[in-house]
């Protein structure tokens, strides 16, 4: 008989630092994508099939089991996936309004990234290369009534605090959900889709 207890004893023990074990490889997994890259990626492997599927349908972590379920079916690499995981998880957050008056803003701080560079890194995979929007429900900037006949603030405001257009199943993230862009860049980013779409 305490055979039998002490082999359950050093069997539950095992079983328990197999699970804390687990557990604290599974809070660092997967690790954190390019949010950029991910957004390509959607655009180019997923969107084809599920449009624009708002990512507030399911939580961060159920994105996880969807995410690596679909790559195998669609034969993404590892960091693909990885990166579609932070674009959409990234997505995911809450749209709130910005309090911060666009003057008290470091826009006067000179940009780091030119306004075509911080696009392409950042905006086209969602918005297109022609600014009509590659994704269903994507704002088009090149209509004569569409974003860009709003005024600097209120454009600066939706990309600072992120923004969902009417019609579209999924919100801009704040910054386009690259939180290392700065206010200068934002600024320098937005007078380039001025110069180069509106009409």
């Amino acid at each position: 008989m305490k055979n039998k207890y002490t082999n359950f004893l050093k069997t539950t023990a095992f079983l328990f630092t197999i699970l804390m074990t687990q557990s604290l490889y599974a809070s660092e997994f997967p690790a954190k994508g390019d949010f950029s890259e991910g957004s390509k990626a959607w655009s180019e492997n997923c969107a084809r099939c599920h449009n624009m599927r708002s990512p507030a349908d399911l939580r961060d972590d159920q994105w996880v089991t969807s995410v690596f379920h679909m790559r195998v079916r669609a034969g993404l690499t590892g960091q693909e996936a990885r990166d579609i995981l932070t674009f959409l998880q990234a997505s995911n957050a809450p749209v709130k309004a910005n309090n911060t008056p666009v003057s008290a803003l470091n826009i006067s701080a000179p940009a780091t990234t030119s306004g075509k560079q911080v696009y392409e890194n950042n905006c086209v995979a969602c918005h297109g290369e022609n600014g009509k929007g590659s994704l269903p429900g994507m704002p088009d900037f090149t209509s004569e009534n569409g974003p860009l006949s709003k005024g600097d603030n209120e454009l600066l405001d939706h990309i600072i605090s992120g923004f969902q257009s009417p019609g579209s199943p999924m919100p801009m993230p704040p910054r386009g959900g690259n939180s290392q862009i700065s206010d200068s860049d934002l600024n320098t980013v937005l007078s380039y889709i001025r110069a180069t779409f509106s009409k």
